[in-house]
């Protein structure tokens, strides 16, 4: 639930709906009940779910009662117009509509073809299965070069699972991405000693390597205007490169180094072209930004 523009209040119920819901559904399938005082089937209804959520708690289920009255703004997120409202939600997610299943033997059939198609094993998600996707997903993201909402997605898996090594390399590398250098030496610093010796961490070191001394704006623009006006000066193109890469922008490094290997690739025993094969590395060979860049590459050295 996205949480930008949100005034104070709305913003404590979001986080009070995260606290509540969210987390849970991290590790268990959450019956969510939308209900009032006022409201007499809510009253009646009640009783049911928390019969049917009691019996199932050994599978993972649980209940959780949100009374609309008290929070409006999370009932507007869900368009909730008529109550009782019931939703199954699985990972942060409305993965069922429940408000049908009025009688123990509906609710309990419907849960139970829930149960049988997701990864909740007697109340506890195997957590591979749970991390997969969401690991994927923040892969795609980085790929696309969106360092920050690649950050994000990265950052909540870690919380779900501080000790994943892949976790935290996709959180370091997306910072250093996203120009955020000291946060992403501030995360690598963070870790025990043991995780950050996991090979998943040496792609994320050697991108938090190239990113040292990224240059503030007035220092990018005065490289970026020495390689505009001398393109036959190797050294300012390279300087120029380097810097774009510390600062986050890894496809305009790419284009500068591709441009003065295409100019002279042996420039400086070959230099041009360790830095862009050091960007892959950092990035990540399966990358497919990485396989894109790597064809240009070829394109250049063989015709």
């Amino acid at each position: 639930m996205a949480t930008l523009g949100l005034n104070l209040d709305e913003q404590k119920a979001v986080d009070r709906f995260r606290k509540d819901v969210v987390e849970p559904s991290m590790t268990s399938l959450v019956i969510l009940d939308f209900w009032a005082e006022w409201c007499e089937p809510c009253k009646a209804l009640t009783p049911l779910l928390e019969k049917v959520a009691a019996e199932y708690a050994d599978k993972g289920v649980v209940l959780a009662k949100l009374n609309v009255d008290e929070e409006k703004f999370i009932a507007a997120q869900f368009q909730v117009r008529s109550i009782p409202t019931v939703y199954a939600m699985f990972q942060g997610q409305p993965v069922a509509d429940l408000t049908n299943a009025r009688s123990e033997s509906q609710l309990k059939a419907m849960l139970d073809q829930i149960l049988a198609k997701l990864p909740v094993q007697g109340g506890v998600v195997d957590q591979a299965a749970e991390l997969e996707p969401l690991l994927a997903m923040g892969d795609d993201v980085l790929a696309s070069g969106d360092g920050e909402r690649a950050a994000s997605v990265f950052a909540q898996i870690v919380e779900m699972a501080p000790d994943n090594a892949v976790a935290n390399a996709g959180l370091i590398r997306a910072l250093t991405l996203a120009g955020r250098r000291d946060e992403a030496q501030a995360a690598l610093d963070a870790l025990d000693p043991k995780l950050a010796a996991d090979p998943a961490l040496t792609q994320a070191r050697a991108g938090l390597a190239l990113a040292e001394d990224a240059p503030d704006d007035s220092e990018l623009a005065a490289l970026r205007a020495a390689a505009a006006e001398r393109p036959a000066d190797m050294d300012a193109q390279l300087a120029f490169a380097n810097a774009l890469f510390a600062s986050g922008d890894r496809q305009g490094a790419a284009d500068s180094l591709l441009e003065m290997i295409a100019a002279d690739r042996e420039w400086n025993e070959g230099a041009a072209k360790s830095r862009l094969l050091q960007i892959f590395e950092a990035t990540g060979l399966e990358d497919p930004w990485v396989a894109a860049t790597r064809r240009r590459l070829s394109t250049i050295l063989f015709g």
